[in-house]
């Protein structure tokens, strides 16, 4: 069950981040932003759930950067300041009050965190022996 868990974590990241692309390419920079701030909180809550913890209902991906140092990870790897900015997606993207859609570079560069992030993921994963 819990190893069936952290995988649905990963698969929903991915998924995330085939979205965030897709969006991408048609220019809806907005939900393109959205999905690659999800794509990166989903793949840390699946490393967090792989130390059997449960994760935090949260998108403060900076508070989950946060668990996983306390908890020895290393995650020197991820440009942890840059992902952490990711966070201010996770909402106020999906409104229309929005003070200011992302450009097309923000839109790049939260993909391309994303896309890290998730890598990072899988590679911590194999790490703990959990299979996807």
């Amino acid at each position: 069950m819990h190893e069936r868990i952290i995988c649905m974590w990963l698969r929903k990241a991915e998924k995330d981040l085939k979205w965030a692309e897709a969006m991408l390419l048609e220019q809806d920079l907005d939900y393109s932003t959205f999905h690659s701030q999800q794509a990166a909180e989903k793949s840390l809550k699946a490393v967090i759930t792989a130390l059997k913890i449960q994760p935090p209902k949260t998108h403060d991906i900076e508070k989950l950067l946060n668990i996983l140092d306390k908890n020895n990870v290393d995650t020197s790897l991820l440009e942890k300041e840059r992902i952490g900015e990711l966070t201010k997606y996770a909402v106020e993207a999906r409104y229309p009050d929005f003070e200011e859609e992302p450009s097309e570079e923000e839109a790049v560069e939260a993909l391309e965190l994303a896309g890290k992030t998730v890598d990072w993921a899988r590679e911590k994963l194999r790490e703990l022996e959990v299979e996807c």
